[in-house]
């Protein structure tokens, strides 16, 4: 079995990166490598005297054998997966996992997306970050302007301490952890941790002008966190939008913080406290709990990851499904000046929505590449599938993972294939360019400082509509008794059962205004 080089004693998470760019990628590599060699590559950081330390930890590594005693997480001790509504409990009665089984666990996929939504500096990367060791705001842009502009991703594993009844993300331990000390231990009573599950987080920008941004990560969740900083009026335009979206989502599991409560008085939280209570009351969030947390101090984190096993269930797998996909990021991966035999093919990134893939089996994305003034599916194999860091060999429901394909790196450049939909040969539905909606129009325009009623679609009017990770232009066409026509530029792939998510321009910004469902659908 290949172990990763973080877990020889002694090796951090930066050396065993820049061992891993040396060549070094293994323990066993390190451990067969002689100490000229190792001190040959010029590792920062890493003398003679290191090196020699680090190679004697390693073979010793190599050369141990797992207890007979161990305890070993057999398949049906994983937590069962409950059912939408169903409050997640995980079982007391779960065996642990311990060293390398649980170093395994942790490669797994992720079983769930969970959403960080809220308005503009409210907290929601600076939570990610203390949840995950993640920051992700990776643009240039969002680094220099200080705010998210695309959908940010990462991934986290749930732990449990049954002695203390505890439960923290693996970044949160290793935080803790004193050097020296071994891993997977609880940072409290020093017991061995046990693994729950493994998942991703979807971070939505706040700021009005990307609204259309939040909604395609909404399509994405399986739950929620609504972040409400403590230090402003609540609600602000984006808190009420976010959840306005949440609800067109259908997205009924959520969990509210009440973020930066070292900014404010006890007294003032308290405040903060009541007009959350106000805010949410008939709302979809109306019995969600609020929970008071300072992402900055890491006060009261480990509630939130309570509150993620016992209200954000993982959802259902079904084996009959077609595979679908929603692209939420393209890339393409080479660095500039890479030699032509060495270039690798373009990846998207984004989710499963049904069904399972497998390295070596073919897709097909819709709509695909435009041709003239026509869309073109297009055709590929798959060659790798990847969450974070870990390699999978297939993939399903649950958390976000990269497909990478033997597309021609330049069609996935710059995130070009964001909205499309993809699935095995054959099996996705027709490309739209004309849809008819039924449409349920908001009571008053909900991302505005103003309390503007919405006024009924207009013939003609050009709208923003967002269908999954898509965001195309609809112009309504005809206006009848009790749907609408829009034309759809550019045409889309929607999945079964969509929802169109409906904006239009109010004041120079796109507000969200209603949404609609396909006129035939459960007719």
């Amino acid at each position: 079995m290949t172990n990763d080089l973080e877990e020889v004693s002694g090796i951090g998470k930066a050396t065993a990166d820049r061992m891993r760019a040396s060549g070094i990628d293994t323990v066993e590599k390190l451990a067969s490598t002689t100490l000229d060699k190792l001190t040959k590559l010029k590792i920062k950081g890493v003398g003679k005297s290191t090196a020699l330390k680090y190679i004697k930890n390693a073979q010793k590594l190599i050369n141990e054998k797992p207890s007979d005693t161990e305890p070993q997480l057999k398949k049906e001790d994983t937590p069962p997966k409950p059912e939408k509504h169903q409050k997640h409990e995980p079982t007391k009665k779960q065996k642990p996992a311990k060293g390398r089984n649980l170093k395994e666990l942790i490669k797994k996929q992720a079983e769930c997306n969970i959403g960080l939504v809220g308005h503009v500096d409210h907290g929601k990367t600076t939570l990610v970050k203390t949840l995950t060791g993640d920051w992700t705001d990776r643009h240039s842009e969002e680094i220099e302007r200080g705010i998210s502009i695309k959908l940010g991703y990462s991934n986290a594993t749930i732990l449990y301490c049954p002695e203390c009844d505890e439960y923290l993300t693996y970044h949160m331990a290793e935080a803790a952890r004193k050097k020296g000390q071994p891993r997977f231990v609880c940072p409290n009573c020093k017991k061995n941790l046990e693994f729950r599950r493994n998942i991703s987080f979807v971070d939505a920008p706040g700021h009005e002008i990307l609204m259309g941004t939040m909604l395609s990560g909404a399509f994405l969740m399986n739950g929620a966190c609504l972040l409400i900083a403590a230090d402003e009026v609540c609600p602000q335009p984006q808190t009420r939008e976010h959840l306005a979206a949440l609800n067109i989502a259908g997205i009924e599991n959520i969990i509210i913080i009440q973020n930066k409560i070292d900014a404010v008085s006890k007294e003032q939280a308290y405040e903060n406290y009541k007009q959350i209570k106000t805010f949410v009351k008939d709302s979809i969030a109306e019995n969600a709990p609020i929970i008071p947390v300072s992402a900055v101090f890491n006060v009261n984190i480990n509630l939130i990851v309570r509150a993620f096993e016992e209200i954000i269930p993982s959802p259902k797998i079904r084996e009959d499904e077609e595979f679908q996909f929603l692209v939420a990021r393209s890339f393409d991966i080479n660095r500039p000046g890479t030699e032509i035999s060495k270039l690798r093919g373009g990846v998207i990134g984004g989710s499963v929505l049904k069904g399972k893939i497998k390295v070596g089996e073919e897709i097909e994305i819709r709509p695909g590449l435009r041709v003239k003034n026509e869309f073109i599916p297009i055709r590929t194999e798959i060659v790798s599938i990847s969450q974070g860091n870990n390699l999978l060999e297939e993939a399903n429901l649950g958390g976000l993972i990269g497909l990478g394909t033997k597309l021609d790196p330049a069609l996935t450049r710059g995130d070009s294939l964001i909205g499309n939909l993809v699935g095995k040969t054959n099996t996705l539905p027709e490309i739209v360019s004309q849809v008819e909606l039924k449409v349920k129009l908001l009571e008053r325009v909900i991302g505005s400082e103003m309390q503007i009623r919405v006024q009924q679609l207009k013939h003609n009017e050009k709208l923003l509509i967002v269908v999954g990770t898509e965001k195309t232009a609809g112009t309504v066409t005809k206006i009848l008794k009790n749907s609408y026509i829009l034309n759809l530029n550019p045409p889309i792939c929607p999945p079964e059962n969509s929802i169109f998510a409906i904006s239009r321009i109010i004041n120079r910004r796109y507000r969200l205004i209603g949404y609609g469902r396909h006129f035939n659908q459960n007719q």
